[in-house]
Formats: C-alpha cells, sequence, structure tokens
C-alpha cells in the first residue's frame, strides 16, 4: 500500500511539470504542499468555506473567512496563521499537522509573492488509473508465438519476466465439460462428448465455442451472472415481502438480450432509459425496469403515516438506483459520498445529489406495456359490461332482494342510480351518501392511511385466478392494495340482485355450480368466517309459509399471528348488532351463531377488526341457487323471463372471467423529477442547497448532454443524458467494467478482483494493458459480448489444465512464483454454483424441462398474511423442473437449498459470490430432499436407459455424471454397491462427488 502511495503521488507530481519554468524550488515545494495536503477539500471538486487553492486567484481571492494569504506578507497570511494553529482551528483538520519545515516553506513561498505558472494544481485523485481513458497498446510480438491469441502473448509476456512455465491444455473431456458450464451453464451429454473427443478437425474446438455461445442457454446462463449484479427479486424485501407478480419479463429480457448479442453500449442505454426512447418499442420498457427490480420498502413508502419514514424510505430507495446504476455499469461506488466528503475519494457530496437527481423522476410499479392489446380487453370488457349491466337491472325489476355487500367484479358494481349505504364499525349505524364523510364520492384506495379517508368507497373481489384483490369503487376507478387499516373497516353496499361468480373455491368450499353466490366480508387479518345460506322453508308460497324466512348459521374464529391480542367480530341487521365476538383468542377455537331474517329487505353486515393489524379477506358461499325469494304473484311467463335473463347473466359473467387481464411489467413509472437537496450528513430532515442533475467529473469530461441540464429537465432528459455519458467513448469505465466481468466468471477472478469498484478503493489491475486491449476491442467491435467471449474462449489461457501434476516444491515452480495464479499459468478450478449444481443434477436424473421464458416456477407454499409467509417445498412436477433461472426468488425468505451452497442474498448486489465450505453444504447435497427425489429419479432413468444390468447401469450412471466414460476400477466399484446398497444409493453418492460438484 506504501509502494501505491508513493507511485501515485510520483504521477501526480509528473503532472506539474508545465509549470512555468520561472517556479523556485521554494515554490515548487509549496505547490507540492498545497495539492497534497489542501486542495482535496479546497479544489475543483469540493470547495469547502468557498475557498480555491489549487489555482493562485483562488489564493489571492479567498473564500468566506476572506484573503488566504497577504502578498509578501506571510505573517498576515490567514493560510500560515490556520496551518499553524493548535486548536480546532487547524488545518488541515484531519491526519497528521504541517511540518514546521513545511509551514517554512510556506511562508517563503508567500513573501516571494507566491509565484505559480499558468496552470492549475492537479488533484492526485485524479491520476487514478482507472480514471483514465483507454490507452491503445500494440499486441506485444513474440517469435514463438507470432500466430498466438493476442490474450496469450499478453500473459506470456508476464509469464517470461517471472519465469514461470504455463500447463499445457486440458484433456478434451475436461475442456468440454468446462466450455459447457461456463457458456450454457449444464453439462454435456455422454454424447456430446463423444463427439468432440472423436472430431480431430483443427477447428473442432471454434466450433464447439459457436455452438455453445448460439445455444438459447448462452442466455439462460450469462442471465444469471447479470441478475446478481442487479439483486433481481420476485418479491418486494423489507418487512412486508409483498410479491412482484409481474417482474418476470425483464428476466427473459436479458436473457433474450444476451442471446441476440444485442450491443452492450445498447444493453445500457435500454435499461437506463427504454421507457423513454422515441421507439416506443415494449421491450425497451422493459429493459428499464432494471431500475426497478431491486428491493423496495412498502411500509416506508406507503403504509407509514409518518412523513420522516417516507422521506428516508424514498433517499433509501433513490440511493440503492444510483448505487446499482453506477456499479453495474461504471465499477465506481458512489453512495458512500451520501453524507458527507470523502478526502480520498474522488466523488463528491455534490456529486452524489447530482446522479441522484438525474433518478428523482423515478417510480416503481406495475405498469402497462402492451397498449394496443390492454385497449383491445378492456373495449371487449367495457362491451360485456353494458350488456350484463342491462340484464341485470331488468332482472331487478323482476325480483326482490336482500341488501347485501356488492361483491361482483366487473358485473353489476355500483350500479347507476342503485342507493348505497355503508356501516360505520364504531357506531354500527347506517351512513348515507349524502353525508359528507367521503364515502361514495369517487374516494380510490390508495393509500394504507385510516387516518385520512376511513370512509372509502370500495369493495374487496377476487381477481381472476391471480390470487390478488382488487378494490373496486363507485366511479369506477381501480387501486391495488388494502383500503384502510384499524377499525375503520366497512362493506360497501348497494341495493340489487347478488350477482354470481363462477369457477370459485374460497376457504375450500367450492361455489363453481352456477348459481352459487358469494359475498365479501371485510376483515382484519387473522378473522375468517365461514357462513352458509340456509333456507328453512324451499317453498316461497305465502299460503304455505307465512313468514318467509331466512336463517343464516356460522362459525367465526381467530387465527391470526397475535394470540394474545385476539380480535372483535360482529354481526349486523338493518344496522343493528345481533351477534358479537369480543376479545376473539387463537385459543378459543370456532364459534357458532345463527341469524333470522325476516321476510323484506334487510340489510347484513358482517365486521371484524384485530385493532389495527391489518385487513383480511374472506367471502360468504350460499349453497342455494337463489337466496331472493319471488314475488308469490309472479307469473309462470315471467319466472321462465327470470330464469333466462339468469342464465344469460350468468353467462355474460363467464365471459368476463375468461377475458385476460392487460399484460403488466413491474417497472419503472415514469413522473415529474422532484426537487434534491444536498442532505446535511445524510440527514432528510436538514436538506440544504439544491442540486441540479449531473455526472461525475471525475470520469472525462461532462458531455454537453448531461451540463445542459437544469431544474426543469424531465424524467426522460435526465437518464437519457446519464445513459449517452455512460456509453460515450470518453468514458473508459463501461467498457473496462463489462471486459473484467466475463473475465471473472471465465477464469474465476476478474483483471481486477473488485469487479463492481474501479476506485480507489478497489483492487488494481493484474493485467492493465491486457485489460484496456480487450475493453477497445470491445468498443472497435460493436460492443459485442459474444465477439469477446468468443476471443477469451479460443485462447490457450483458458484450455490449460487446472491440474498441476508437479509437487509445486522446487523454489522455481510456477505454484511457488504465483500461487495466486494471476499470470494465468493455469486454470482455476471451481466449485459449482448453487443454481448451476441443482440444473445439473435436473440434467444428469432426466428431469430438467427447458421451457424459456415465463412466469417462474414457485416451490413454495404461499400464505397471504400482513407479512406473506413463504414456505419452500420440495415439489414432484415439471413446472418445477424448470432451469433456475426461472425461479421465482422471494427476498426475505432464502432457497434452503440453494443458500446453503452460497447462492447470494437478492437484497444485495453480488458482482462475486462467495464460495465457502461448510459441513451444512454436504449434508444439503447428501439429504436435502430435491437431491433424494433426483436420485430416485436418476435411478429411474438408468432402469428405462439400460434395463436390470447392474453393470450396463453403473457404466451408464457414470458417463451421465462425469462427462466421460469410466474406468473398469470404477465401474467395478460402482457395480458392487449397486448390487449392495441399491440403484438409488449409487446415484445419491455421484451426486455427491467432488467430481460431480467442480470443474476442472
Amino acid at each position: 500500500m506504501a509502494m501505491q502511495v508513493i507511485l501515485r503521488s510520483s504521477a501526480a507530481w509528473l503532472l506539474l511539470g508545465g509549470l512555468a519554468l520561472c517556479q523556485s524550488p521554494s515554490s515548487e515545494s509549496a505547490l507540492e504542499i498545497l495539492r497534497d495536503r489542501c486542495i482535496q477539500c479546497h479544489g475543483q471538486r469540493i470547495e469547502e468555506g468557498k475557498l480555491r487553492l489549487d489555482h493562485r486567484d483562488g489564493l489571492l481571492h479567498g473564500g468566506e473567512s476572506g484573503k488566504a494569504i497577504q502578498l509578501g506578507h506571510s505573517a498576515e497570511s490567514l493560510l500560515i496563521a490556520r496551518v499553524s494553529a493548535t486548536d480546532e482551528t487547524r488545518m488541515p483538520p484531519d491526519g497528521q499537522a504541517l511540518t514546521q519545515d513545511q509551514i517554512e516553506i510556506l511562508r517563503r513561498f508567500i513573501d516571494q509573492g507566491a509565484p505559480w505558472g499558468n496552470q492549475n494544481l492537479q488533484d492526485s485523485r485524479m491520476d487514478h488509473w482507472a480514471w483514465q481513458p483507454l490507452r491503445p497498446t500494440n499486441v506485444p510480438w513474440l517469435d514463438t508465438q507470432s500466430d498466438a491469441n493476442p490474450i496469450d502473448r499478453f500473459l506470456a509476456v508476464a509469464m517470461s519476466k517471472r519465469g514461470v512455465e504455463p500447463l499445457p491444455r486440458a484433456s478434451r473431456k475436461e475442456l468440454i465439460r468446462r466450455l459447457s458450464f461456463d457458456v450454457v451453464g449444464a453439462p454435456p451429454s455422454p454424447e456430446e462428448v463423444q463427439e468432440y473427443e472423436t472430431d480431430l478437425s483443427e477447428d473442432a474446438w471454434e466450433r464447439l465455442v459457436d455452438r455453445m455461445l448460439a445455444s438459447p442457454q448462452y442466455g439462460e446462463r450469462w442471465a444469471r451472472h447479470w441478475l446478481d449484479i442487479a439483486h433481481y427479486a420476485d418479491t418486494h424485501g423489507f418487512e412486508r415481502d409483498q410479491r412482484r407478480d409481474h417482474a418476470w419479463p425483464y428476466r427473459d429480457w436479458v436473457i433474450d438480450a444476451l442471446n441476440t448479442d444485442l450491443p452492450y453500449d445498447q444493453f445500457i442505454l435500454h435499461q437506463i432509459a427504454g421507457d423513454v426512447l422515441p421507439d416506443k418499442d415494449p421491450r425497451s420498457t422493459i429493459a428499464s425496469s432494471f431500475l426497478a427490480v431491486g428491493p423496495w420498502d412498502f411500509v416506508g413508502q406507503v403504509e407509514t403515516p409518518s412523513p420522516v419514514i417516507k422521506r428516508l424510505a424514498r433517499a433509501d430507495d433513490l440511493d440503492d438506483i444510483v448505487t446499482q446504476v453506477m456499479t453495474s455499469f461504471c465499477g465506481v461506488t458512489v453512495h458512500c459520498a451520501r453524507c458527507h466528503h470523502h478526502k480520498l475519494d474522488p466523488v463528491g457530496q455534490q456529486e452524489y445529489y447530482g446522479l441522484t437527481a438525474i433518478f428523482s423522476g423515478v417510480k416503481r410499479g406495475d405498469r402497462l406495456v402492451w397498449q394496443d392489446e390492454a385497449q383491445a380487453i378492456e373495449a371487449t370488457r367495457s362491451q360485456l359490461k353494458g350488456r350484463k349491466l342491462a340484464i341485470d337491472q331488468e332482472l331487478l325489476k323482476l325480483s326482490h332482494g336482500l341488501l347485501l355487500a356488492d361483491i361482483v367484479g366487473g358485473g353489476n358494481g355500483f350500479g347507476t342510480g342503485l342507493i348505497g349505504v355503508g356501516v360505520d364499525p364504531s357506531t354500527a349505524g347506517l351512513k348515507q351518501p349524502h353525508e359528507k364523510s367521503g364515502f361514495l364520492d369517487g374516494v380510490v384506495a390508495n393509500r394504507l392511511n385510516p387516518t385520512e379517508n376511513p370512509w372509502i368507497d370500495s369493495v374487496f373481489v377476487p381477481d381472476g385466478g391471480a390470487g390478488k384483490e382488487l378494490a373496486i369503487s363507485q366511479s369506477g376507478k381501480i387501486a391495488r392494495g388494502i383500503p384502510a387499516t384499524g377499525a375503520k373497516v366497512w362493506d360497501a353496499i348497494r341495493n340489487g340482485p347478488v350477482n354470481s361468480q363462477f369457477s370459485t373455491s374460497l376457504d375450500g368450499v367450492d361455489c363453481a355450480p352456477p348459481g352459487h353466490s358469494m359475498l365479501s366480508l371485510h376483515a382484519n387479518a387473522g378473522i375468517t368466517f365461514r357462513l352458509k345460506a340456509d333456507l328453512l322453508d324451499q317453498s316461497f308460497s305465502p299460503q304455505e309459509n307465512p313468514s318467509g324466512r331466512f336463517v343464516f348459521s356460522g362459525m367465526v374464529g381467530y387465527f391470526g399471528q397475535t394470540p394474545t391480542q385476539g380480535a372483535d367480530a360482529y354481526i349486523l341487521v338493518d344496522g343493528q348488532v345481533v351477534n358479537k365476538f369480543p376479545g376473539l383468542g387463537r385459543d378459543d377455537g370456532l364459534k357458532s351463531f345463527r341469524i333470522e331474517l325476516p321476510k323484506g329487505d334487510s340489510l347484513l353486515t358482517l365486521i371484524a377488526t384485530d385493532h389495527g393489524n391489518g385487513i383480511g379477506h374472506d367471502q360468504i358461499c350460499f349453497i342455494d341457487a337463489s337466496i331472493a325469494p319471488l314475488d308469490p304473484n309472479t307469473s309462470a311467463q315471467q319466472k321462465d323471463r327470470i330464469e333466462s335473463l339468469a342464465k344469460e347473466s350468468g353467462l355474460l359473467q363467464g365471459e368476463l372471467d375468461r377475458l385476460p387481464e392487460p399484460r403488466k411489467v413491474y417497472g419503472v413509472l415514469s413522473e415529474t423529477p422532484a426537487s434534491i437537496r444536498l442532505l446535511h450528513r445524510g440527514n432528510t430532515e436538514e436538506p440544504g442547497q439544491e442540486v441540479l442533475p449531473s455526472a461525475l467529473a471525475c470520469v472525462g469530461p461532462n458531455l454537453a448532454s448531461i451540463a445542459r441540464l437544469d431544474a426543469q429537465s424531465t424524467d426522460a432528459q435526465r437518464r437519457l443524458g446519464l445513459a449517452q455519458w455512460i456509453c460515450s467513448e470518453e468514458n473508459p469505465l463501461p467498457a473496462r467494467v463489462i471486459v473484467n466481468r466475463l473475465w471473472h466468471h471465465h477464469f474465476g477472478k476478474g483483471i481486477v478482483a473488485t469487479p463492481s469498484d474501479f476506485g480507489l478503493g478497489g483492487a488494481l489491475p493484474s493485467h492493465p494493458e491486457l485489460l484496456d486491449w480487450l475493453a477497445l476491442q470491445l468498443q472497435q467491435g460493436g460492443w459485442s459480448l459474444k465477439r469477446l467471449h468468443r476471443l477469451i474462449l479460443l485462447s490457450e489461457a483458458y484450455r490449460r489444465s487446472s491440474i498441476d501434476a508437479h509437487s509445486g516444491t522446487q523454489e522455481n515452480s510456477a505454484r511457488v512464483i504465483d500461487a495466486g495464479n494471476e499470470l494465468l499459468w493455469r486454470q482455476n478450478p471451481r466449485r459449482l454454483d448453487a443454481e448451476s449444481l441443482r440444473d445439473a443434477m435436473l440434467s444428469v436424473a432426466g428431469s430438467s424441462n427447458g421451457t424459456m421464458h415465463g412466469p417462474g416456477y414457485r416451490d413454495f407454499e404461499y400464505q397471504e398474511e400482513y407479512a406473506p409467509v413463504y414456505r419452500h417445498q420440495v415439489l414432484d412436477s415439471p413446472e418445477v423442473f424448470r432451469r433456475s433461472i426461472y425461479r421465482f426468488v422471494v427476498r426475505t425468505t432464502p432457497h434452503p437449498f440453494l443458500t446453503s451452497l452460497d447462492c447470494p442474498n437478492p437484497a444485495t448486489m453480488t458482482p462475486v459470490r462467495n464460495t465457502t465450505t461448510t459441513a451444512i453444504q454436504s449434508l444439503a447435497t447428501l439429504n436435502n430432499a430435491f437431491v433424494l427425489q433426483q436420485s430416485e429419479r436418476f435411478a429411474n432413468r438408468l432402469q428405462s436407459d439400460v434395463g436390470q444390468d447392474a453393470r450396463q447401469q453403473a457404466i451408464r450412471a457414470i458417463q451421465l455424471a462425469f462427462s466421460r466414460s469410466p474406468t473398469p476400477e470404477e465401474i467395478d466399484s460402482a457395480t458392487d454397491l449397486i448390487q449392495n446398497a441399491g440403484l438409488f444409493h449409487l446415484c445419491r453418492t455421484l451426486l455427491n462427488t467432488n467430481e460431480f460438484i467442480y470443474v476442472d
């Protein structure tokens, strides 16, 4: 580290060579002191106290405290007073004070009139290697390797300087297995191995590489690496880890972009600003979901009533977006400047908030992408609703109905002209629409804040087969989520027929048969009602049954997660409480009740609250075909008409239910950018001056598209400007960073060992000339990633053996000289990552389902609570045997098997995965239910392939597991194991061997 500091300082000092020759030795030394100890806080980027010490005018002009120097009078100069101070006013405030010799040099400098050249001092932090332009480098010439891959020629020069000899090529069976896992993430079949081993043509490897890169599985494999960087998941994270059912299109876009070899500069552009590009391509809009795939605090940004928490959550959200963009594409960590300047960091607080301002118009949520499709669906829905409304209004005139909660999703809704009432749970009194309470006046539930809108004209209804809930209002607007919490829970009521909802099963009660109806019940978390409407008498004749009454019988119980607090439940008829169950606890079981309703119009309301811990959703299933008694004077003709209309209404409802929902994507919701202010110490409650959108000064010049941005610039202008700045040829970082990422995944370690940190805190490149040469090849080759892959894969460095046959004890051996293998004298053996190991097990067992794209498979049981519950389980179905890239990823509930194998936490960006060795890994690969399941399926496959012959089973098992032919000794041992323990145990053993789990 000391050597690095000396080299950097020396390089910075060379930049001062352009200073005027008139400088004296003392002035030269004084400038060096100012450069090394002062301009980090008083330079071009940071002007503490509005003082600049990087040029002579700054010294003379001074800052907030006055002039820094008095020419010819050092004793009267503020600069000397501050550097000589021994109290809190001493400068520089951090680190060691200036020595007396240094102070004396500054005195002489001032007394001599502060002689200075015509150039400003250069901040040594700007000399960092990563900020410098890409340096064109000639490929080294080697007489013995004149036709070698340029990569090998660069490495050969480095090895020759160290006296290191590289290992020979790996065997063909090792190479094809290595290539297959690297490029497509799955083992090669025995047939593919045999084909390559017997292909003796000179271009056999080249053609194999091309075939692998052309495979659709290439995109699936390399998308996994990118999603690690993007910290993609299918849930929000935090304590309310809600599902994102429409996040998966972004994952599919990444797969397709890689498979089609989308130029990498376009890959960047579309992910930062795809939704605001002029082409309006839906795929571009999906690409911009990159900005939204990270964790999102639903409670902090939506549910909390605290404005302080909301501001902090929003600041955290913007920090995550800025960090993700800058580390992913530029390898620059900027979030350290959120709270204050760091003396050794070239990114200042002003620049951090300038980047934040670029994304201040970005919000997250579901959005329609295919507008034409959505409009066509909505036109059909509107036409069907209109037809059904006309029929239901005619039915209303022909029949009498109870006043009940309207639950129709896409049916009558709050029909025009119908009377609506609601029940205030705190008083059990009826509320009329004309009361000025915000009720039934078009208020839509879009905030979880009962104190602001205690009355909201919405009800819960099932949303098709998606398992989600909608709030449907009288105004026809739709809002996602839950309308209110606390005791202000209510049902919206209307006067009209009870409509049918087909193909529904709720609480284990099948309501599918036509004519059976459901009512929506609002209840807080944990409350469950199971009700059945029993007709006391099937005859509606007043002569036979003058009373014509109904009886509702049912049970109520609390099954929430707060056993001591419990809940209260109330049942009301015509606004009067007829049953109440205060303080229901989890240990109380189900409570029975029975309610009689008189003949005529009645209002039934069911209310439950668990004191503000959230709202649940339940339904009432009426088993009888109708709950509305007919008028005794109804004629046979009217009855036939009612029956016909009811049937037609049901058919129309069925059509409505079968209409698909417009396809949506969880991604960026573009808004007018909010004002961003510099926060003192990062505190959202101490905002300072407004900061305009800008990029980083340390990386090339600010492009005009960024420099022109002002406070009125749109979200589109800001994000497009940043994307263009990142992709500019003047910016050396994107090419260097992506080249290094590819190198990291092909060799197990990048040329820069910190792939997402090319800053002063990151590692230095082991082969800087090679890194820049590859970066220029990428730029000049049209930003083609596949072309870069091919260049690396065709190198001898990639094809070297990973096994050193020598003991490595000689003093001049490569193992001793370069134990860390920075010179790439051998390939690095690597353990399969968690997903590749799972996919390999599926592959050899014959279970793998190659279906691409679409919603992720869900290998968990899902329970909707205030905070959803995800319980992972091992399922046996083709859907869950898809590749692991298609897994529905839950942030707060890691997959037990994959996590034991170092699958990363999707709450954080993971440019480099950990590779640990723990006892739990061995236990997992030996005993996990998934491994046992696939071992059984592996055994079944072998029996299907070769029958019951134990020796043939052993041969085929080793071929499939290791992608090679077995030795005679292996055949004998495996056959003995089959005969003594069974085929299942051989399969289980093979899946636990190092040869299966590691790639040489």
